[in-house]
């Protein structure tokens, strides 16, 4: 099953000797070099003329029925392989699984050039090869690095540094932010915005907290579709390179995160929490403010964090403890309330 040809480009299709050279396999014995493959499809329904891939016992009755015509196969698995396909053994299948399918679908490349309807301000400076799409705004000082994306309708605030090689998809918006190279802001997403700080007031009001730190976005960050980021208060907002950010995610003024950290969807990480290197946090996940989270450490769904964890350490549950000792405790209370009498009426 091929990729839609409307919206993903092809640069099909490929020798099998450029396949394995690419992810650093070895040529089967016997497999012909020359043979050519017309894309990538999954394990189901690939054809005679694409590649596959499977990682995982759990799949094992698909792969004895694909029609795959070569699979990325982990080791264990290649018995499983049917004789009508050729398998491709590596400890690293999803990855160069990957990898191949880049080949087959690389990322547009910018077409450079201003979108007449585009407004850049005169003394902002753009790298070569920037692409600027319909709509696009580019603040006064804002400096833009070589072979970057702006997409239609996306905002670039005044002074907002950009490395080389970013992308901001369409409706994106950042300010206040020094972003690396290769930083990606899917649609939607929302970068520099003031942060949630106020104080009451004794009339009842509230009075908001100037915001005058900045975001500072690491190498090859990605922020998912309308995840929000905000500016620091004093100090800066700082997220790790290689840092992966899902949709709908909130990051809270003055969190720092170590590099390559994963933060799933809906996750909410509030103000001057501080994350180790990489730390996930899973889905709809809830850290207050003010705690450090070693390195290593994972975040249950839907866990709520109110104290520091360790590095290395799994939580999980609300509020959050070690793993194992959430799932004693879920399994006492079942046991309570399988004993505790039924009412009667």
């Amino acid at each position: 099953m091929a990729a839609d040809p409307r919206f993903f480009a092809s640069a099909g299709p490929q020798t099998l000797a450029r396949l394995v050279e690419a992810v650093g396999l070895e040529l089967p014995a016997g497999a012909d070099s020359a043979r050519v493959f017309k894309g990538v499809g999954p394990l189901a329904r690939a054809d005679a003329d694409e590649i596959s891939f499977v990682d995982n016992r759990r799949y094992r009755d698909m792969l004895r029925a694909t029609r795959a015509g070569a699979i990325l196969v982990s080791p264990a698995l290649v018995g499983d392989v049917p004789e009508s396909c050729l398998a491709l053994p590596t400890p690293r299948a999803y990855l160069d699984f990957i990898r191949i399918t880049r080949l087959f679908h690389p990322l547009p490349r910018p077409a450079p050039g201003i979108h007449p309807s585009a407004v850049v301000a005169p003394d902002a400076v753009l790298g070569d090869g920037c692409e600027i799409g319909p709509g696009a705004v580019i603040g006064a000082g804002a400096r833009i690095g070589a072979g970057c994306v702006i997409g239609a309708n996306a905002v670039v605030g005044p002074g907002v540094e950009m490395g080389e090689g970013c992308r901001l998809h369409p409706l994106s918006s950042v300010s206040h932010a020094i972003l690396g190279q290769g930083v990606v802001l899917h649609p939607g997403a929302r970068i520099g915005q003031e942060g949630f700080g106020f104080v009451p007031t004794p009339d009842g009001r509230f009075e908001t907290a100037p915001q005058l730190g900045r975001v500072i976005l690491g190498d090859f960050v990605e922020v998912g579709a309308n995840a929000c980021i905000d500016r620091g208060g004093l100090d800066d907002t700082e997220i790790g390179p290689g840092t992966r950010i899902d949709n709908q995610v909130q990051v809270g003024h003055n969190v720092r995160t170590g590099r390559g950290c994963i933060l799933v969807a809906q996750a909410g990480i509030a103000g001057s929490t501080v994350l180790g290197d990489y730390v996930t946090v899973a889905a709809q996940a809830g850290l207050t403010g003010h705690i450090e989270i070693g390195s290593k450490a994972r975040i249950g769904a839907q866990a709520g964090v109110i104290n520091d964890v360790a590095a290395g350490t799994d939580v999980l549950g609300s509020p959050a403890w070690p793993v194992r000792e959430t799932w004693k405790a879920f399994a006492t209370l079942r046991k309570l309330a399988a004993g505790a009498p039924k009412k009667t009426d």
